[in-house]
This record gives structure tokens, C-alpha cells and sequence, in this order.
């Protein structure tokens, strides 16, 4: 009995560090929106990024103390260092992978207890603060210039979490146009794989694309040359053009 107890003891104790990081994320989450709403979407995305770079190598060091990895003042864990190249990019696929599993059952939820128009809006709602974000996580990360062009634009597109699982090409017709086309998309493919339509995409992706455009120069008009429901042809699912006026 006794040893039933500590057992029982050990594993609440490993759930609760389970629901313990979960809970961290929720917080951190929480205090974004609420700093957002209160202070502005850009004023949010400054301060996200001031706290990150305080919070998260406290964080890695006591992480580190308990479970017996060393970290640098940044917080990267030294273990991650010595990964080959090979290695941090599946690592790395497999975060995004993991970003968009999530996002899709975040989406079957409120499909399954509502329905799909309530799932889409609030789809749609999330990434009109998502890509934006990701837009400035990117220029920080790689040091893109504000206000820089179509040039800047397709660097930051070739740095999004989606271009580590799906395909994309780009083609400049003219100095003041970039057309971004997705060839292959790891959700459609798995719709059609199992016989399903496309997920009508268009209305999200109009939002994602063009508050990630704004963000990266505020002066790019986004337009959406085709995207589900729309019809389209094999060789890409959704096309998209950023011109300067």
C-alpha cells in the first residue's frame, strides 16, 4: 500500500510539471494579449521580445540545474550545439510540424463542440495575430531591415515555420513585384490523400499574408491570385502577389 501511494505520489508530481509547462505557455500567451489590447499590437511584439530574451535564460538555467544540462548566457542548451546540421533541421521540422498539429486540433475542437463557420473565425482572428508576429520574430532573428522591400519580404517568407514543411517558389516579374506561390502544402495533401476537398483556406490566408507583408514593409499591397475554394492548378495550391506601389 505504502509503495502504491509514493507511486501514486511520483506520477501526480509528473503531471503537475506537465500541466506546470502548459500552464507557463497559457500565462505567457495571456500576458501578450492583454499587453496587446491595452497597449497596441507593435508595442506588444517590442516588449514580447524584451521579455523573451530576460525571461527564457532564467528559465534554461534552472531547467538546466535540475535536469543536468549546461546552457549559454542565452539559454541554448550546449547539447543542442553539438547536433549536426542534419539533425537541427529535422529538429526543427519537427517543431513545425508539431505548431501546425496543434493549430489544426485546436481547429477540430471548435468545429466538433460548434461548428466550421465558428472554427474559421476564430482561425482567422488567430492568425491576424500570429503572422504578424512570426513577421517580426523573422526580422529580428535575421536583422532585416525596416521597411525593406520585396526584397526583405522573401527573406522572411523563406524563414517561416511553414517552409520547413512545405514547398514554395517565387518569381519576380518586375523589381516592384514578388509572386509567392505554395506547391506543395503538408494539410491539403493530407485532405486529398484521403479523398477530401481542399480546406478553404482563401479568407485566413488573405489575413496571414498580408498582415505578414505589412509588417515586414508596411508600403506592400498583398493580392491573392488564388487560394481554396478557389480553383487551381497541380502544380501549386495557393498564389500570392506583394507589389510597391
Amino acid at each position: 500500500m505504502i509503495r502504491e501511494n509514493a507511486a501514486t505520489r511520483k506520477e501526480m508530481t509528473i503531471l503537475q510539471i506537465m500541466d506546470g509547462l502548459r500552464l507557463t505557455l497559457l500565462h505567457y500567451g495571456l500576458w501578450f494579449k492583454e499587453v496587446e489590447y491595452q497597449l497596441g499590437l507593435q508595442t506588444a511584439m517590442e516588449l514580447e521580445e524584451e521579455t523573451w530574451q530576460t525571461a527564457f535564460p532564467i528559465m534554461m538555467k534552472r531547467m538546466g540545474r535540475i535536469l543536468g544540462f549546461e546552457v549559454d548566457s542565452r539559454g541554448i542548451p550546449g547539447r543542442l550545439k553539438e547536433k549536426s546540421d542534419k539533425e537541427l533541421q529535422e529538429f526543427l521540422e519537427a517543431l513545425s510540424i508539431n505548431w501546425l498539429a496543434a493549430d489544426g486540433v485546436w481547429f477540430q475542437s471548435v468545429e466538433k463542440n460548434f461548428d466550421m463557420f465558428t472554427a474559421k473565425r476564430c482561425t482567422d482572428i488567430c492568425w491576424s495575430r500570429f503572422s504578424p508576429l512570426e513577421a517580426f520574430h523573422i526580422r529580428t532573428l535575421i536583422d532585416l531591415p525596416e521597411e525593406g522591400g520585396l526584397e526583405a519580404l522573401e527573406e522572411a517568407l523563406k524563414h517561416r515555420l511553414y517552409t520547413n514543411i512545405n514547398e514554395h517558389v517565387f518569381e519576380r516579374p518586375d523589381e516592384r513585384t514578388l509572386i509567392y506561390r505554395m506547391s506543395r502544402c503538408r494539410v491539403q495533401e493530407i485532405r486529398n490523400s484521403k479523398g477530401m476537398e481542399d480546406y478553404p483556406c482563401k479568407s485566413g490566408g488573405i489575413i496571414e499574408y498580408s498582415t505578414f507583408a505589412r509588417t515586414i514593409d508596411p508600403a506592400i499591397v498583398t493580392e491573392c491570385l488564388a487560394c481554396p475554394p478557389d480553383p487551381h492548378p497541380e502544380g501549386w495550391f495557393c498564389s500570392w502577389k506583394f507589389t510597391l506601389p
